[in-house]
C-alpha cells in the first residue's frame, strides 16, 4: 500500500529561511510543503483554512509570535501537530512552547535526517523534541522543580493515562474527547496530577514523566 503523504506548513518571517527549508523538504519522501506564512496571524488564518498534518514555525515572529499562533491553533484545532524550529533553545522559551501547545521543539541548526524524523514522529501524534531541549527538560526537574522521584508518588490508572496524554502534547479538550469525560474533570485531574508532584506548569509534568521514565518518546 502505498504510503500517505504528509501535508506540512512552514511559518517563518525570514523568506530565505523558508525557501530553503522547504527546499530542503522536497528531498525527503512522502513530505509535501502546501503552504507558508511570514507572521504569527497569516500563519493562522492559512492553517485553518489549509489544515495541514504538521505545522512547522519559527518561535519569535513579528505581527504575532510563534508562541501566540500556536496557542490560538491548539484551541481552535483538535490534535494540532505544531513543531518549533528555533534559532536557540532557551528554557523559557521552550517552555512557554510547551505549553501553548506545541507537540515538538528542535533547532535551526538540525540535519535533514532530524527535521524528517521530527516531521514523521509528529504526524503519528507523539512529540519529538531534540536532545538539547530533551536534557532541558530533564534538568528541570532536579534544578527547579524539586520533584519527588515517581516511587514517592502514587498515581491513580486514570491519572497515568492522562499523564501519557499530556506528555503527547494533548489538551485538556483533546484528552476528555479522547476518555469521555468532561473538560472540567480532566482539568481536575490535572491540578491533581501537578500538585502530587509539585509542578508548576504542564511542562513540569512532562519533564517529570521523562525522568521517572513514564513515557518515553
Amino acid at each position: 500500500m502505498e504510503e500517505k503523504t504528509i501535508t506540512v506548513f512552514i511559518a517563518d518571517d525570514l523568506t530565505v529561511f523558508r525557501t530553503g527549508l522547504r527546499t530542503l523538504l522536497a528531498t525527503i519522501p512522502h513530505i509535501q510543503v502546501v503552504g507558508e506564512a511570514g507572521n504569527g496571524q497569516e500563519m493562522i488564518d492559512k492553517v485553518l483554512e489549509l489544515l495541514p498534518d504538521v505545522i512547522i514555525t519559527d518561535v519569535e515572529m513579528t505581527e504575532l509570535s510563534g508562541i501566540q499562533a500556536t496557542k490560538e491553533l491548539c484551541n481552535r484545532i483538535p490534535y494540532c501537530r505544531i513543531l518549533a524550529l528555533s534559532a536557540h533553545a532557551r528554557e523559557e522559551t521552550v517552555l512557554r512552547m510547551i505549553e501553548a501547545g506545541a507537540l515538538g521543539y528542535i533547532l535551526k541548526n538540525s540535519d535533514a535526517d532530524e527535521i524528517r524524523e521530527a516531521i514523521y514522529t509528529l504526524h503519528i501524534y507523539k512529540p519529538y523534541f531534540c536532545k538539547r531541549v530533551t536534557e532541558m527538560l530533564t534538568q528541570i526537574v532536579s534544578r527547579h522543580l524539586k520533584m519527588p522521584p515517581k516511587a514517592a508518588v502514587s498515581f491513580t490508572e486514570r491519572e497515568t493515562e492522562i499523564i501519557r496524554l499530556i506528555c503527547d502534547q494533548y489538551t485538556s479538550k483533546a484528552i476528555a474527547h479522547t476518555l469521555n469525560l468532561s473538560k472540567r474533570t480532566i482539568e481536575g485531574h490535572r491540578t491533581r496530577i501537578m500538585d502530587k508532584i509539585g509542578a508548576k506548569s504542564v511542562a513540569g509534568v512532562i519533564a517529570f514523566a521523562f525522568e521517572n521514565g513514564m513515557y518515553k518518546k
